[in-house]
Order: structure tokens, then sequence, then C-alpha cells
């Protein structure tokens, strides 16, 4: 079984993402873990596609919802990139966080 890698797009994501609250982070980590063990493809209510090669890590705990956009690593096998974090705060995903991670997604795809 190949183990899966978890790596962040910058060291502000990265940040980002482990400011969140401890319930969140730790239903992350745990997530984290699901996925360098198992795979990307946990689905729902772990991870969940968004379309355009984009997905999500669905964290979740008593302080609300964590939100890490991802997408798989350019020329690399069994890495995931994580775009973009946030604790989201409306029902729907917002537009301008996908649009982020679709930015920095492209940036990667174009070697920046």
């Amino acid at each position: 079984m190949n183990k899966w890698n978890i790596s962040f797009y910058s060291a502000r994501v990265e940040k980002e993402t482990l400011s969140f609250p401890d319930g969140i982070l730790a239903d992350f980590i745990r997530i984290g873990e699901m996925i360098e063990k198992h795979g990307p493809n946990l689905g729902k209510p772990h991870t969940d596609s968004l379309g355009n090669k984009l997905f999500e890590i669905r964290a979740k705990a008593k302080e609300g919802i964590g939100r890490s956009l991802f997408c798989y690593a350019i020329d690399k096998t069994n890495e995931i990139v994580i775009l973009h974090s946030f604790i989201k705060k409306t029902q729907k995903t917002p537009k301008k966080d996908i649009e982020i991670a679709l930015k920095r997604k492209k940036e990667l795809e174009n070697g920046n």
C-alpha cells in the first residue's frame, strides 16, 4: 500500500491551517492521517470534490467547520497540496475561497 503525503502551498497556508480552533484542528489531523494511509478519496463526511480537480477536507468540531481545499501535486504521485484553509461561516463554500484555491492550483500547474 502506498503512503500518501500532504504538503502545503506555502508557509502561510500551513499557518492558516494549523491555527484552526483546537477541535477543528484535531479533526483535520485525524482526516489527514486517514488520507496518508488510504488516499484522499475518502468521500463524505471527510473529503469531497468541488469540481475542476479541486477537493476539500471537511473538518468539523463544536467550534464550527473548517475547510482545506486541495489538489493533487503535479509530477508527484501520492501527494496532495493544501491550497487554502478557512473557517466556514456559510452553508455554501464561498466563491472567493474557491477562487483563491483555483488561482493557486493554476500557479502550481504553471510551475510558479
